[in-house]
């Protein structure tokens, strides 16, 4: 019983014993970090690059997080055409279809997003910490009188969500690490209910408030620059 109550919260008690741990051996620099996994997760990186036939590093990239299929696929930009690279599942990522709407609710959010952050000493390994909310969900909050929409949501490692996308240690390394070398500036991430080139969002639309089928009309239109990955044996 021990061992197995030691084990729980190890893995569900991060936020209690991270911390202490952080301030008994020291925080990790963003340099420390890229030095201690940066080397192993580009050498996979370059290869998942060349497999690609896409040149490393990119000159932008966009990642595409899919709620209902669990996937985060990694594109590259070059000469403004969009070139799949990779698809990371999603190892955990709470909530149902539908935008995060207030502090609390364990939704993902939907919609445009940028990284504002890489974070090297979080409580799940590595995150990258997107700007939500962002303008558009501020806009649509305080028109609905919602003063706290919710925030600290990030793409980070480990395989424990309430709102964020939790990826594993090993491709959140990858990620921190191709953003990193790419730059924060030159990342979005685009977040949808499912996948609009498979299914049209159309449905999920007329189900909702007019400025959510607007976002969902939004997300569509940009998901046309990204073709459906061809299936790999």
């Amino acid at each position: 019983m021990l061992i197995v109550g030691t084990a729980l919260f190890i893995h569900y008690g991060r936020s209690i014993w991270v911390p202490g741990y952080q301030q008994l051996v020291g925080k990790k620099t963003l340099l420390e970090a890229i030095q201690q996994y940066g080397p192993a997760a580009e050498a996979r990186l370059q290869q998942r690059f060349a497999q690609a036939g896409v040149a490393y590093p990119p000159e932008r990239i966009s990642l595409l997080g899919l709620k209902q299929e669990r996937q985060l696929e990694l594109w590259a930009h070059v000469n403004g055409q969009a070139h799949h690279v990779y698809s990371y599942s999603v190892q955990a990522a709470s909530g149902k279809s539908g935008p995060k709407l207030r502090e609390g609710d364990r939704q993902v959010p939907e919609g445009r997003y940028q990284i504002e952050g890489l974070n090297p000493n979080s409580r799940f390994h590595l995150s990258l910490k997107l700007n939500y909310p962002n303008a558009f969900d501020w806009n649509q909050a305080k028109r609905e009188g919602r003063n706290l929409p919710g925030s600290n949501i990030f793409i980070h490692g480990k395989a424990q969500s309430v709102g964020c996308l939790a990826m594993g240690d090993e491709a959140i390394e990858e990620l921190f690490t191709l953003v990193h070398r790419t730059g924060v500036q030159k990342t979005e991430v685009l977040i949808a209910p499912r996948d609009p080139r498979q299914h049209q969002l159309q449905q999920l639309r007329a189900a909702q408030v007019p400025w959510v089928a607007q976002l969902y009309g939004e997300l569509e239109n940009a998901f046309k620059a990204f073709p459906l990955p061809e299936s790999k044996p």
